[in-house]
């Protein structure tokens, strides 16, 4: 549900893990997602929502019904129930009835699909203080290398894909990631819950880079579509704002966050470039373009 209107940035004083849950950033991570050719985040869009007539007069439990209340003001509010952030004081309200939301895809359920929940090796301290060892320790790549799977297949690539998308949104939550079991260890990550991202459009945080500046490693593919989206035809911020227009709530992102992603961009590709120079094209780009020759049963024969 909407919690901040889109001109409002993230107080300088928050800690990530208080931040606001934004509609809209989900909406704009999944555009986005889909413009970098990741695919990884569900279906997402925007919707007003009228919460009396299509929740709390069609609703037959209970406890959601015995969430809902008048304000004051006279809107119509709900709050959730869980183990925080479930008060009453955070409640999101209708005006007086309609409230923006975003809708995302429900996934297969776990009977269906299986996934694993999985730290982020680069995860933060969810705490007022102290640090995780990456903060620190500028050669932590090398013991994530070492352990599997980071060790010997694609996952690692996919970490930096995933850091890359979150340093464009400017999400530092990401403590987990999840994978559908059925792919095994080589399987894509889910982008999933971004919506502490689109937070400031005038801070950029470069520690969320931190996988790919401490490891310097990019797939060939994610730096083509980077720099294809640093030309001036078809820069990232146009690309977005044409997207967003397909949206019902558009305008999704306010000018300022549109343009953040130019300015994100050229550090990333900064970042890759100043990793090129230490140690090579060769070592840092890994090669994901070219794909296995299918075996000789599976091709296709031609007919006279």
């Amino acid at each position: 549900p909407s919690r901040q209107k889109r001109e409002e940035e993230t107080p300088e004083d928050f800690f990530y893990f208080v931040d606001f849950q934004r509609h809209n950033a989900e909406i704009a991570a999944f555009h986005l997602d889909r413009i970098l050719d990741f695919r990884r985040v569900p279906p997402t869009v925007g919707r007003l929502i009228n919460v009396t007539k299509e929740i709390l007069e069609v609703t037959k439990n209970e406890v959601l019904q015995s969430v809902f209340f008048v304000s004051p003001a006279s809107n119509v509010c709900f709050f959730a129930k869980c183990p925080y952030m479930c008060k009453t004081e955070y409640a999101v309200c209708g005006n007086p009835h309609l409230l923006e939301g975003s809708l995302s895809a429900f996934l297969p359920s776990l009977n269906l699909a299986p996934r694993l929940s999985i730290p982020n090796p680069w995860i933060r301290s969810y705490s007022f203080d102290g640090k995780e060892e990456w903060e620190v320790n500028p050669l932590y790549c090398n013991t994530v290398r070492e352990i599997y799977p980071y060790s010997n297949s694609n996952r690692l690539l996919n970490i930096i894909d995933m850091a890359i998308f979150d340093f464009l949104i400017g999400n530092m939550d990401r403590h987990h990631y999840e994978m559908f079991t059925k792919f095994g260890d080589d399987g894509f990550l889910l982008h999933l819950d971004n919506a502490r991202g689109f937070g400031r459009h005038s801070h950029d945080e470069t520690s969320i880079l931190a996988p790919l500046s401490q490891c310097c490693i990019i797939k060939r593919t994610t730096l083509l579509r980077l720099q294809l989206l640093a030309q001036p035809e078809y820069r990232l911020s146009d690309v977005m704002r044409e997207s967003l227009l397909q949206d019902p709530l558009a305008p999704v992102l306010t000018e300022p966050h549109l343009l953040a992603l130019d300015r994100r961009l050229q550090l990333i590709l900064k970042a890759v470039g100043s990793c090129i120079d230490t140690y090579g094209e060769g070592k840092v780009v890994a090669d994901d373009t070219t794909r296995p020759e299918a075996p000789t049963s599976d091709k296709v024969k031609p007919t006279s």
